[in-house]
């Protein structure tokens, strides 16, 4: 029985400490019980060390990989670099997750997973988007049956970027760059969860901007039956737009507004049991078959869940949040989505 599963603490280190690494997953491990964080990769030491002191910085990966008191390697770096990252930390015979999108390719997708599978390690990639209060709310109705059978599903990610940035590498013309990676990894992956596997899909990925190196762009249909699954993010829309907007023979869902978690977590805010609440203003509207509105109170989102299920899964066997099968899954249908862009056409899955 290893160190960690007598004292249930969990010892992890966190490459990367760009945005996700210091908004999306410092903060949120910190506050996870059966986890400590260790050590972070970054050359940010000082700034690391002034908000957490009793964490070692290193320059390097390959010391957290030769650190036998180290049992969960976090890999929040840029999207080019995670599956040669990744191979090296199952390899170290570490549990690992990796910040979505996991990797670039189907194969690479695969291979990690057979190597987690010999080497009986954990593998989960971090589609934290799974645990937004709107989401939440959203998947409670579907599952309550509160709309009925659902004909029509939409989602959306807009942003008002105009100016091409090359400074961030998400913007940069490199191998897993562009928002269908970055912003279509999360609507994806919520579409699959609720509905599964699509029967198919047709795509038009996009550069839109003046200057864009990668695309900027998104418009994805996924078929199912009676239902179409509408997946949408454009990088220049002021306008306020639905997050989502959901149809179903018992009623109809329309929310905006994005879960709040993201902002104050940039802002240097703890994530705490009050973090995801909304308020009211935010709540979504549904309506009846008779046209009556009702606002529905958003279910406050919560990004230690999914870290709490990450350690209960290391310690107890229990499900991982995110599964390499659902992880080598979405990384298909997105593989499938720039093939469909490029010969325009539908997709049979």
């Amino acid at each position: 029985m290893s160190d960690y599963q007598k004292n249930q603490n969990i010892h992890v280190a966190l490459v990367g400490y760009g945005l996700a690494g210091s908004a999306f997953h410092a903060p949120v491990i910190e506050e996870v019980e059966s986890l400590t964080l260790s050590a972070i990769v970054s050359s940010r030491k000082n700034e690391i060390s002034s908000r957490y002191p009793n964490v070692k910085v290193l320059a390097d990966v390959d010391a957290v990989l030769k650190d036998d008191q180290i049992d969960l390697v976090v890999i929040a770096t840029p999207t080019d670099t995670h599956y040669a990252l990744a191979k090296a930390a199952l390899m170290a015979d570490k549990h690992v997750v990796v910040d979505k999108p996991f990797v670039i390719t189907k194969e690479e997708a695969l291979e990690l997973k057979e190597i987690a599978q010999l080497k009986d390690k954990k593998l989960s990639v971090y589609q934290n988007r799974r645990f937004d209060g709107d989401f939440m709310t959203v998947k409670t109705l579907l599952d309550n049956n509160a709309l009925g059978e659902i004909y029509t599903f939409e989602s959306h990610f807009d942003r008002f970027r105009p100016h091409v940035d090359l400074q961030k590498w998400r913007e940069q013309d490199k191998p897993g760059s562009g928002v269908l990676y970055d912003l279509g990894a999360h609507l994806i992956d919520q579409a699959m969860v609720l509905f599964g596997k699509p029967h198919w899909i047709i795509a038009d990925v996009a550069k839109t901007r003046e200057g864009a190196k990668v695309d900027d762009y998104f418009h994805i249909v996924l078929g199912y039956n009676d239902l179409r699954v509408i997946l949408h993010s454009a990088s220049v829309v002021k306008a306020s737009m639905p997050r989502f907007t959901v149809h179903g023979d018992k009623g109809s869902f329309v929310k905006y507004g994005l879960d709040p978690q993201e902002e104050r977590l940039k802002q240097g805010e703890k994530p705490s049991d009050a973090l995801g609440i909304e308020k009211s203003t935010q709540y979504g509207i549904k309506t009846d078959i008779d046209g009556k509105e009702q606002k529905v109170a958003t279910i406050a989102g919560d990004y230690r869940i999914y870290y709490n299920q990450i350690a209960n899964a290391i310690l107890t066997n229990s499900p991982l949040p995110v599964t390499p099968e659902e992880a080598v899954g979405l990384i298909e249908m997105i593989e499938m989505c720039i093939k469909s862009s490029e010969i325009g056409k539908k997709l049979y899955a």
